[in-house]
């Protein structure tokens, strides 16, 4: 696990940019350029250590930190070491399910042609839901080798995901990566990889559904017993939902564009499975 930690924390994810201050036009908020936010957090003489790997190690730490304080309040039957174990099996599969789903969903055609690439993630690439796959791979073994359902395992995680996916958003600011589509709204930013237009910050608006919306109402509604797989359910049927709507001012991948018409994306269609299944578990599930 320490291996992996390592290898995140000192991937770079881009090189540095220049960035612009917020400016002001007549004493009000008119238009905001992305702040100066170096992506390199250390630099350790050869070694550059980037806010986006921190990020990752920040997310291991708090899950680890709030999962362990859930299993005391719940009396959940959970301890310290399976939560260790749940975390170091959970980071393998979101690293190589979220590459394998990048290269699977959204640059396919690319990794036929040069396979090896996939080994490349310096040069960035992560998919959610490729991510979301190789989580549920890990579970299914780490419930058969812990003595649990895969339910119990998943709805156990399904609470402390969202933490992951808030700070993540936050690593996809810095990083100035996922942005949205151009606006003219007063929040809207500047980011100069993205060119001289304002846009919307996509990145934050699913750092605030995706992950401290999702994370309360996940908290609350597990904060009762519930039927096995309905907190599950509700973290797929809601981050669907908002990734879903997100996506409607998200800038689709390049290489991709539009699926059809001038609105529906990749992120589209990959949440309907999600909302479709996620309402499955809510409405079916019992004791």
């Amino acid at each position: 696990m320490y291996s992996l930690a390592w290898q995140i924390l000192t991937t770079p994810q881009y090189s540095e940019v220049s960035y612009n201050r917020i400016s002001f036009n007549a004493g009000f908020l008119a238009i905001m350029q992305y702040p100066e936010i170096d992506p390199i957090a250390l630099q350790l003489g050869p070694v550059a250590i980037h806010w986006y790997g921190l990020m990752y190690l920040l997310s291991f730490l708090l899950v680890y930190l709030i999962g362990n304080y859930r299993a005391n309040r719940i009396a959940s039957g959970w301890n310290k070491e399976q939560i260790s174990d749940l975390i170091f099996f959970g980071a393998l599969g979101v690293v190589l399910g979220g590459r394998l789903g990048y290269a699977l969903f959204y640059n396919f055609s690319s990794y036929v042609d040069n396979p090896l690439n996939i080994l490349k993630v310096w040069q960035g690439g992560m998919s959610f839901h490729g991510g979301l796959i190789g989580v549920i791979i890990a579970m299914i073994f780490f419930a058969r080798t812990r003595g649990k359902t895969f339910w119990q395992v998943a709805d156990f995680a399904a609470v402390l995901t969202p933490i992951g996916l808030f700070l993540g958003r936050i690593a996809n600011f810095i990083n100035q990566e996922l942005w949205g589509r151009t606006t003219d709204l007063p929040w809207g930013i500047i980011f100069p990889l993205a060119g001289p237009q304002a846009r919307h910050p996509s990145m934050l608006y699913e750092a605030l559904l995706e992950g401290l919306v999702l994370f309360s109402i996940l908290w609350w509604y597990s904060s009762r017993k519930r039927p096995d797989g309905r907190v599950a359910g509700l973290f797929l049927c809601l981050y669907g939902v908002f990734r879903f709507s997100v996506e409607f001012v998200r800038e689709p991948d390049a290489h991709i564009g539009f699926i059809a018409g001038d609105w529906l994306t990749m992120g589209h269609l990959l949440c309907l499975p999600m909302i479709t299944f996620g309402v499955w578990l809510l409405f079916t599930k019992s004791d």
